[in-house]
């Protein structure tokens, strides 16, 4: 697990083109502020979270093919249904301090980037332009 990258993988390099083609201002991995959400911009107050499907538990996945509940390994899987469970209640208690600042908080699974015209359509009606 120490090989896996925390920063600037591929989905949040893709997701950064398409911010920054729909004309978005933001910054990256903004430690003042709760999870240190991949991409925020506090004036606007909205922050994003990159989120990979096994990782965080992606229920109903068509990438990690977990049906109603996240995809579990089956090799130690106490371990590993644990671990997944813990990332999520993280991601759950981050969300909700940020909302609590008055944030909107956005949540982009890493198999929603397949689809990026689908992904656009909702950041321009969800998040506010910068100036």
């Amino acid at each position: 697990m120490k090989a896996v990258g925390q920063k600037h993988t591929q989905p949040e390099i893709a997701l950064k083109r398409l911010l920054q083609s729909l004309g978005l201002r933001y910054r990256l991995h903004n430690r003042g502020l709760p999870g240190s959400p991949d991409f925020a911009n506090q004036k606007r107050r909205w922050a994003i979270f990159v989120n990979g499907c096994f990782w965080h538990g992606h229920k109903n996945c068509s990438k990690t093919k977990g049906g109603r509940a996240p995809r579990v390994p089956i090799g130690n899987r106490e371990y590993w249904a644990t671990k997944l469970l813990a990332n999520r209640r993280r991601d759950a208690r981050k969300c909700l301090e940020l909302r609590r600042l008055g944030f909107k908080v956005l949540l982009v699974w890493e198999c929603q980037l397949q689809e990026p015209d689908l992904l656009a359509a909702r950041l321009t009606r969800a998040l506010p332009k910068s100036e």
